[in-house]
């Protein structure tokens, strides 16, 4: 049996994850909420704009890229778009050179996560970023 272990501070954030493959979304969902998150879960890129906008405001969504009518990516990028900067990690079962420059233009808080994966990457990254937002003032920041 896997267990995960966390270290220090439980994650205390609101996390919203979108895949199509009902698998994976219950092992992440469910890996990140016993490390303390409260998961909102979608199943495809349209159910994530929804979430977004009916159950947000979220401190973190994982979202998959290849999923049907509307790829996380351009879920995130509408988002973004819309003045959503959530901290994302988006993952990945493809092998695609312009992947990584894509997920980098969605801003410095998106991170790829190239399946497969074990529960402790995501664990570590998800802490990364909820960190990272935790420390940032609130507002716009400047780019010398």
């Amino acid at each position: 049996m896997l267990v995960a272990r966390t270290v220090g501070v439980p994650l205390n954030a609101r996390v919203l994850v979108a895949d199509d493959d009902p698998e994976l979304l219950d092992v992440v969902a469910e890996g990140l909420a016993h490390l303390g998150a409260v998961v909102i879960r979608a199943s495809n890129g349209a159910e994530l704009i929804d979430r977004l906008a009916e159950d947000g405001p979220f401190d973190l969504v994982v979202t998959d890229i290849a999923m049907p009518w509307m790829t996380g990516l351009r879920a995130i990028h509408a988002a973004r778009t819309a003045g959503v900067g959530t901290p994302v990690i988006v993952m990945t079962a493809l092998r695609d050179e312009g992947l990584a420059a894509r997920v980098k233009a969605l801003g410095g808080n998106a991170v790829l996560l190239e399946k497969p994966f074990d529960l402790a990457d995501l664990e570590s990254i998800a802490k990364k970023l909820l960190a990272r937002r935790r420390r940032k003032p609130v507002g716009r920041t400047l780019h010398h």
